[in-house]
């Protein structure tokens, strides 16, 4: 193994291990906490830890045997680096990420009685599921367009989660407002990246490989192909394009996940005011 990929492991496992560690000290943290919860917000909460437990270990198991999935590269000789293994993790883990998202729009919502907030809860994840089904096709067929789709469908999903904050902001009061925006932000940052860089890079593989005339597996092929072959790699040039967003994925991402757990439950008695003094989820 290269040193520069060697150190990128190895940075990758210490972050998994780390991850780890913050989420049991999370769960801890919120069982000392049961006392002073309410039984509805407890519960809220150990949805949310549990949700959270799938994409952590998910994303450790990832750091710790990384795949490049079209192109079958992996850094270690096992059954468990092939690409049906991986995609499966990764399917698992990212339906729970995206849960924990819709968990927390959707008791936001009722607090606040936003329709707009509950219809988006409801849609979030049967979106990334479809999301989901893309990426299987691209990394069967080897066809990076069902990559292109799938981006754009996770884009979608965080412009709506916006779009739903921005319209309960006004239904909030002035000490959640903070945290609102920095969810939008963090928001707004994630779809410019999405379609500025990632959904601009896997069109342009698309394209390339058309121009070069690249022949597709069928799915049934693909399925076959993603079972039993696996192809070890240790270049750098080989992974350099992973590399950015593996580590940011398995990292800031992971962060955010277990953040959520201990993410302020509203109630209807903590909503503020609206303008004209009536409270604003009662407007419909």
């Amino acid at each position: 193994m290269s040193e520069n990929i060697f150190w990128w492991w190895f940075f990758l496992c210490t972050v998994a291990g780390f991850n780890i560690l913050a989420w049991t000290l999370s769960a801890a943290a919120l069982e000392r906490r049961r006392a002073v919860l309410s039984p509805d917000e407890y519960d809220l909460r150990r949805v949310q830890l549990l949700l959270s437990a799938g994409y952590v270990l998910g994303c450790a198991f990832r750091s710790a045997l990384p795949v490049y999935d079209i192109q079958r590269f992996c850094l270690f000789d096992t059954w468990l680096s092939s690409v049906i293994v991986g995609r499966s993790v990764a399917t698992f883990a990212e339906l729970c990420f995206a849960a924990q998202w819709a968990l927390l729009l959707g008791q936001i919502s009722r607090a606040t009685g936003s329709g707009v907030g509950r219809v988006t809860s409801a849609v979030v994840v049967p979106l990334i599921a479809v999301a989901e089904l893309f990426s299987w096709y691209s990394v069967l067929t080897t066809s990076n367009l069902g990559h292109v789709i799938e981006e754009s469908i996770w884009a979608l999903a965080a412009g709506l989660l916006v779009m739903s904050l921005v319209w309960i902001w006004p239904r909030c009061e002035s000490r959640l407002r903070p945290l609102l925006l920095a969810w939008c932000s963090a928001g707004v940052a994630y779809v410019a990246f999405m379609f500025l860089v990632d959904v601009p890079m896997y069109w342009a593989r698309w394209l390339e490989d058309e121009a070069s005339g690249r022949r597709y597996m069928s799915v049934a092929q693909g399925l076959l192909d993603a079972s039993q072959r696996w192809t070890v790699s240790h270049r750098w040039q080989d992974w350099q394009n992973e590399i950015a967003w593996m580590s940011l994925y398995f990292s800031v991402a992971v962060w955010l996940s277990i953040a959520l757990v201990h993410a302020p439950v509203l109630s209807r008695a903590g909503i503020g005011a609206g303008r004209d003094g009536r409270n604003p989820a009662r407007r419909g």
